[in-house]
């Protein structure tokens, strides 16, 4: 039975023109030997399985053919060509420097680049995987890279190019090799795929290549396993089965779950993907791909960066005509956010169920506006009588704020808003029933802030067609009242932390009967006590039973005249605080600039 060679070696390029997805590269290469201008040294740099040991072997060869064809590839026909082809070579040495990486091993191919080539121009050195050479090695290296003899060139090959020295960058003409592109992979594989007599659907080695992730070598060796699983008919099926790759499908329904805000769905999809054995976080950066995907396929313009089959690209971009922009970045950030924080959750599945639950509410239908309520607990203030919790609401239109009121065995009664919406109020049993009518002249929308925290003027009784007015309170409260209802409203601060810490460290103090100063250090408290006077009078109005409660507020004397000490004032500060700091300064003659 033959030997069996694995396709990264059987197909691996033996002339430029093979070489796939570094066309740029290559044509330098010819360009230079054409021209007869060779540089003493290259570095070939880039990711794995792109082709640089392939091309400094080609390059190497090229150089001492004996009879270039015109188009400056090697003839494979003279000495020189048949040796190599043969790997009987004495002109091309290979060096692995991951292996060979101390001073001795550079000692000793320095010793070797003395002696000439018998047969051809060059005696080449191809030093693989350069940047695991020590710094002892490099340094060795040194003299001998910047000046070889003539005959001899030095090709060096590596995937870190940070790693090796700025001194041997400089000796070296560098070539950086790139990624090759999904359908110059997929064209290969299918060179490949023809040559052994096998079936494989674009769509297939489109997969294959997307695992590949640029490299051949690896996308060969994948083709090899694909292979030896379909027996040579390679399906898309098939292939995602083998390397357990997540099928579009399952993106696809999950994409149509979340724009329909279906959160069961997604959760029922995420346990069929997690049962069948695919990690939680290649989920989530799949769909996050999947989102990036159908970003790109939004615009004519960016469609040339998604790299899929035919088949599945009309896919995406019908799906993606259902995709809003916003909804997409919005998903990329959930997406990208979850990858993050992936590794350090201690409930992973979990942690994916709320980023599905998150996704679906970006496109769920918003539910109506309902106005929340927030009832405001009274504080038992000793000498009045307990009061009623307030439902405040927020601030709603002059259409939408008249709303009927039901009673028990009473007609609907509409309370009419000026600009804002008033506090709902049951009328008790034992009043008559009314009906209030619209006012006749709309008032302005909107408050004033030269009228927060003064009282409104109450309309005359029975005014405005017979609408209920608010009762005036006027109940008298004492000092400790006013204080245990402000740190009663301190307490239940929650977001403002600034609010409540001035509140905390700045006391009012009761100068009038419904009149209250508070004294602040700086005009930081000042403009925090003033944006929350609204909500704070209201709770106190309430609470304290007085409508005429009215906050003023200062900033200290103290602090006004002394926002800094000079070294003088601060001097005098201390000896009032210590007298004994006068007879230090005189003992050791100390001055005060």
């Amino acid at each position: 039975m033959d030997n069996y060679i694995v396709s990264a070696r059987k197909y691996r390029p033996s002339t430029f023109r093979n070489v796939v997805g570094q066309k740029s590269l290559t044509t330098t290469l010819k360009n230079a030997i054409a021209s007869n201008k060779l540089a003493h040294a290259y570095l070939f740099c880039g990711p794995r399985g792109v082709g640089k040991t392939s091309c400094a072997r080609i390059f190497a060869k090229t150089i001492n053919c004996q009879h270039l064809t015109p188009e400056g590839e090697a003839c494979n026909e003279c000495e020189s060509c048949r040796a190599f082809n043969e790997q009987r070579s004495l002109n091309i040495h290979e060096l692995d420097a991951a292996s060979n990486n101390s001073v001795d091993d550079i000692r000793s191919l320095i010793d070797q680049v003395r002696i000439p080539p018998q047969v051809g121009k060059y005696k080449v050195y191809i030093i693989d995987e350069v940047h695991m050479l020590s710094a002892a090695a490099f340094n060795a290296f040194l003299k001998t890279l910047e000046e070889p003899p003539r005959h001899a060139l030095f090709i060096l090959a590596t995937t870190e190019k940070h790693k090796i020295l700025p001194t041997i960058l400089s000796r070296c003409q560098i070539y950086d090799f790139s990624r090759i592109s999904i359908a110059d992979t997929v064209e290969h594989l299918q060179y490949v795929a023809d040559s052994e007599g096998a079936q494989a659907e674009a769509d297939a080695l489109n997969v294959i290549a997307q695992k590949a992730d640029g490299g051949m070598r690896d996308a060969l060796s994948i083709f090899d396993q694909v292979m030896s699983f379909t027996g040579g008919n390679i399906t898309y099926q098939a292939v995602i089965d083998n390397l357990n790759v997540l099928d579009y499908e399952y993106y696809f329904r999950l994409t149509d779950a979340i724009l329909g805000g279906k959160v069961r769905d997604c959760l029922l999809i995420l346990n069929e993907i997690l049962n069948k054995g695919f990690e939680g976080q290649n989920v989530i950066t799949g769909l996050a791909a999947h989102f990036r995907d159908l970003l790109v396929c939004r615009d004519a313009q960016t469609l040339v960066l998604f790299e899929v089959g035919a088949s599945i690209r009309e896919r995406y971009i019908a799906m993606a005509a259902h995709c809003p922009d916003t909804f997409l970045f919005k998903a990329l950030e959930l997406a990208n956010a979850c990858d993050l924080n992936y590794r350090a959750s201690r409930n992973k599945r979990l942690l994916l169920e709320l980023t599905f639950i998150q996704l679906c509410q970006l496109s769920a239908p918003s539910p109506e506006a309902v106005p929340k309520k927030n009832t405001i607990e009274p504080v038992p203030v000793p000498g009045n009588p307990p009061a009623a919790p307030v439902s405040t609401s927020p601030v709603t239109s002059p259409q939408s704020s008249a709303r009927p009121v039901q009673t028990a065995g009473r007609p609907l009664v509409q309370q009419a808003s000026a600009g804002q919406a008033s506090p709902s109020i049951t009328l008790p049993s034992s009043t008559p029933s009314q009906v209030a009518q619209p006012k006749a002249a709309a008032a302005k929308i909107g408050i004033s802030l030269k009228n927060i925290g003064k009282e409104k003027e109450q309309p005359a009784a029975g005014a405005a067609n017979g609408n209920r007015s608010q009762p005036v309170m006027n109940a008298v409260f004492s000092q400790e009242d006013l204080v245990r209802c402000w740190d009663a409203f301190a307490a239940r601060i929650e977001e403002k932390v600034y609010l409540k810490n001035t509140m905390i460290n700045c006391r009012p103090v009761l100068v009038q009967p419904a009149v209250f100063e508070v004294a602040v250090h700086n005009p930081g408290q000042r403009d925090e006590l003033q944006n929350g006077s609204a909500e704070i009078l209201e709770f106190l109005r309430h609470n304290l039973r007085n409508s005429a409660i009215r906050m003023e507020v200062r900033i200290c004397e103290t602090n006004e005249k002394h926002l800094a000490y000079t070294s003088a004032e601060k001097f005098n500060l201390l000896l009032e605080v210590n007298p004994a700091i006068a007879k230090l300064k005189d003992e050791f003659d100390l001055r005060i600039d």
